[in-house]
């Protein structure tokens, strides 16, 4: 392996696999995107907001600790093996793209063998989290490989990956109920819905920072489809979003914390489309990075409504 302590292009500045971590384990931090933990973020809290939402709905004051670190770990172990697949799969369009080509596999820190194996380990993580629920929620979550495989290849065929991406990374919104109810109701799946409508919109700004290069290597996306029509897409896309969630909290019988965490969330959304500036790679990327507060937003009003209505 070579440059094996050669930074990727998009890693966060002084993140801790650069820094600290050691140098046989760094290709591998920097293929499952530990240096980029936003994604991780992203894939986490609709499995946070589903089980919080579930807390509330059973009347529990809190949501179950055990299952917020069993999903956390999960994140971040799926979402590794994910990213890792992805690598595997696009490498020839990776090594084409500015911003890709020094991640570890194009720029030749880490083999596909080794990369493949790396891949299963993780998988096998995620498996270890998957099994300490009830056999609902494990088949429910083995059915969401099949659009975790699919997803790579969707910038290929269509103009919409950002679809498939919201129906992957949503898939959470269902797990959360699941683990608690051992079922399924319109509650989670009405958060399902806007988890989807949310990934396409933040990942709609992310992928403006490749739309140059995506167009020369003939690679598809929500941002070279709505292209000046960014601003108005992405709004609609927001918008459907907050509406399904209040018709979650609602159906879930949420209390006014709730809606006042939603309405925060309104507020950090609108900031976001404030702020855009599609031909600015570094903005796009920061907002895209905010919606770890989102998340945070969101969460913390549930858990309110939760607590203050068992107090």
């Amino acid at each position: 392996m070579s440059d094996l302590t050669g930074m990727v292009t998009d890693a966060v500045s002084g993140n801790w696999v650069d820094r600290r971590a050691p140098a046989w384990l760094k290709p591998y931090g920097r293929l499952a995107r530990w240096d980029r933990p936003i994604g991780w973020w992203l894939l986490m809290w609709p499995c946070w907001w589903s089980t919080a939402l579930a807390a509330g709905h059973a009347g529990q004051p809190f949501p179950d600790p055990w299952y917020l670190f069993l999903f956390t770990v999960g994140a971040i172990a799926m979402r590794g093996a994910g990213c890792t697949y992805n690598d595997l799969v696009d490498v020839n369009i990776d090594s084409r793209v500015e911003r890709t080509r020094t991640r570890p596999i194009p720029s030749g820190q880490v083999t596909r063998n080794q990369a493949r194996i790396f891949m299963v380990l993780q998988s096998l993580v995620g498996l270890a989290v998957l099994v300490q629920f009830n056999r609902f929620s494990i088949g429910l979550g083995i059915a969401s490989l099949a659009i975790v495989a699919a997803y790579p290849f969707m910038k290929r065929v269509t103009d919409w990956p950002q679809s498939v991406l919201g129906l992957s990374f949503s898939w959470g919104a269902l797990m959360g109920w699941a683990a608690v109810f051992g079922q399924l109701d319109w509650a989670p799946v009405l958060l399902y819905f806007a988890g989807f409508f949310w990934t396409i919109g933040y990942d709609t700004i992310y992928a403006h920072q490749d739309k140059e290069d995506d167009a020369l290597v003939g690679v598809r996306s929500t941002a070279l489809l709505f292209a000046d029509r960014t601003l108005q897409w992405v709004s609609g896309l927001y918008l459907a979003a907050v509406f399904c969630v209040a018709l979650a909290l609602w159906l879930a019988g949420a209390g006014p914390l709730a809606y006042l965490g939603l309405l925060a969330v309104m507020v950090h959304l609108g900031w976001q489309l404030a702020r855009l500036d599609i031909n600015d790679s570094a903005r796009c990327l920061a907002l895209f990075r905010s919606n770890r507060d989102t998340g945070w937003l969101l969460f913390g009003g549930l858990v309110l409504d939760s607590l203050a209505r068992n107090l």
